[in-house]
């Protein structure tokens, strides 16, 4: 997957995330990928997944199948 520009895309915070809270992860969707990032280090980096591996992950974050 080539580098994709996310620098037009809207970024969205988790709605896990509330106040003053420092531990925040934003979401970026794009036509064709999903960036995810760390609200406390925007620069540091972007995990990038193409839309059918997001949406394959979605109802398994949903349902709290991942231990974070």
């Amino acid at each position: 997957m080539k580098n994709p520009d996310l620098a037009q895309v809207p970024w969205r915070k988790s709605s896990r995330s509330s106040g003053g809270a420092s531990n925040c992860v934003e979401v970026g969707l794009a036509t064709e990928v999903v960036g995810v990032r760390d609200t406390k280090d925007r620069d540091g980096g972007t995990l990038v997944f193409d839309r059918s591996t997001w949406d394959a992950f979605l109802p398994g974050l949903k349902a709290g199948r991942f231990d974070f």
